[in-house]
């Protein structure tokens, strides 16, 4: 009987440490499944603004350099010699009229007083002059009182009534788009904006420069220097007309290739491919590729790439 009782106390002394051990056991394995991973959530790789197209009425337009010219410059000379200067009564930047006197001759002959219509037998000493065949500005004076004249030298160049215009410097490619009586805007000094018209156009270019040259009339040229640089556009579009267009930070190039990024529903960029047009201050017009209305990262793309997430914030 005691020899009973002894051996169910081994086997529950042997019994309890297994039992522990399989309790240890049932705890490593429900604490080693795998728990459901949490999804992958996507940040934003930069806060953006987003853009569309705009529809625009523009001109098409040339840009080009020149200087301001006289329209006509006369030179006004002797026709006779060896008389003396008795008087220079003007010099440059006079404005004078048809029939001024520019110059006053003495030792002029009696020969040539009777001629003039001198009195014969006065005691007034025959004078003759030198006057002004038009109206206009002296631009250029080389009468000196006290020389003695000498056929054809020139003694004074005059402006024809003051009229400037512009002498643009153009591409025979360029030239070709142009036609007398297209309007044109001139630049010079500060900034001063003059409106002309084409008056002639050359029609060969120098065979070393290959530039050739239009004539811009300029009915307001009160205050400019002749010799100045200007520089202008021309309309050459005929008119204005509609167009889309986008800022020129949302227009990329890479090689040969422009695009910009389009902002996806889910908010991922996507390079899309156009074809791109004539520029205006900040604007470029979009001629393939795009659709109206969407949207597209106005700046910063050049810090995206395919597939990043943006986040937009309202302009």
């Amino acid at each position: 009987m005691s020899i009973n009782i002894k051996h169910n106390q081994l086997f529950l002394t042997i019994a309890l440490p297994g039992l522990v051990l399989a309790g240890i056991a049932v705890s490593l394995t429900g604490t080693s499944r795998a728990e459901p991973a949490a999804p992958a959530v996507s940040r934003p790789a930069l806060t953006v603004r987003t853009t569309i197209l705009r529809e625009e009425r523009w001109g098409r337009t040339l840009a080009a350099n020149g200087s301001i010219m006289p329209w006509q410059e006369a030179i006004i000379s002797a026709q006779v010699q060896g008389l003396r200067i008795a008087e220079v009564r003007v010099s440059i930047g006079d404005h004078v009229q048809q029939g001024d006197v520019l110059v006053t001759l003495d030792n002029f002959s009696r020969e040539n007083s009777t001629r003039s219509g001198s009195e014969p037998g006065s005691s007034v000493p025959a004078q003759g002059r030198i006057v002004s065949p038009d109206s206009g500005v002296i631009s250029a004076a080389n009468a000196n009182v006290g020389s003695m004249l000498q056929p054809g030298a020139e003694l004074f160049r005059l402006i024809r009534k003051g009229r400037l215009e512009w002498r643009a410097e153009l591409t025979a490619e360029e030239l070709m788009l142009l036609r007398k009586g297209m309007r044109a805007e001139v630049t010079v000094g500060e900034g001063r904006v003059i409106k002309g018209t084409v008056r002639a156009i050359s029609p060969s270019v120098n065979p070393q420069t290959r530039y050739g040259y239009a004539l811009v009339a300029l009915p307001d040229s009160a205050g400019i220097i002749a010799g100045a640089f200007a520089r202008g556009t021309f309309d050459v579009s005929g008119g204005r007309k509609s167009l889309l267009s986008l800022p020129q930070s949302a227009v990329m190039q890479r090689g040969s290739m422009t695009y910009v990024l389009i902002v996806g529903p889910d908010k991922h960029v996507h390079e899309r491919e156009v074809i791109a047009g004539q520029r205006n201050g900040d604007r470029i017009q979009i001629k393939q590729g795009l659709k109206a209305g969407e949207p597209v990262v106005e700046s910063g793309g050049a810090f995206l790439t395919e597939g990043d997430v943006v986040q937009v914030v309202k302009g």
